[in-house]
């Protein structure tokens, strides 16, 4: 097994974090992993994409040129990384801010309906666990409990207590898409 993600977006839409929490995971599932971020200078409100691969074998490069599975959060990213998921791959975004919708025929396009759900749950913060919730759905690379212990290592202990909200969002984003 081995899956080539991107995650793309703006500054500040949890990109680059939703990207580690994954690597974490697949780390605490005893998987191979890369991650590799780019972001230009000015990090919020700038595009930002983080690459992850998964692998149960060695992964010979953090660099690819295409991708399993691509999540889009912005326009200006779909426009980038459409074309780049590979044929029979998955493509998840978000519509919200999106005004040309994806139109390949030959992956599957997911649409999560994530900025709506964090509104619903009345905290945009669970806006990228909620799209990592959809993922997961689609793409069980790792199992929940996986994610809940990378959050437990990505996050500050002084943000534990918001872990429970964390793995709210994750089930709503399930939840969405099923």
């Amino acid at each position: 097994m081995k899956e080539e993600i991107i995650i793309a977006g703006f500054g500040g839409q949890g990109v680059l974090s939703m990207g580690k929490i994954l690597a974490y995971a697949g780390l605490m599932h005893d998987l191979e992993v890369t991650w590799m971020p780019a972001y230009g200078p000015e990090q919020r409100g700038g595009t930002a994409n983080v690459t992850v691969i998964l692998s149960d074998s060695s992964i010979s490069s953090p660099i690819v040129d295409s991708y399993d599975t691509a999540v889009i959060l912005n326009q200006q990213s779909l426009d980038k990384f459409e074309r780049k998921v590979k044929p029979g791959g998955t493509l998840l975004y978000d519509p919200y801010g999106i005004h040309h919708a994806p139109t390949r025929t030959d992956i599957n396009i997911v649409p999560v309906e994530a900025m709506l759900k964090s509104v619903e749950l009345k905290n945009a913060k669970t806006y990228n666990m909620i799209l990592l919730g959809a993922l997961l759905a689609k793409r069980p690379i790792v199992p929940v409990e996986a994610v809940i212990k990378g959050l437990r290592k990505t996050l500050p202990e002084r943000h534990h207590h918001l872990i429970p909200l964390n793995e709210q969002a994750i089930e709503a984003g399930m939840k969405l898409v099923e």
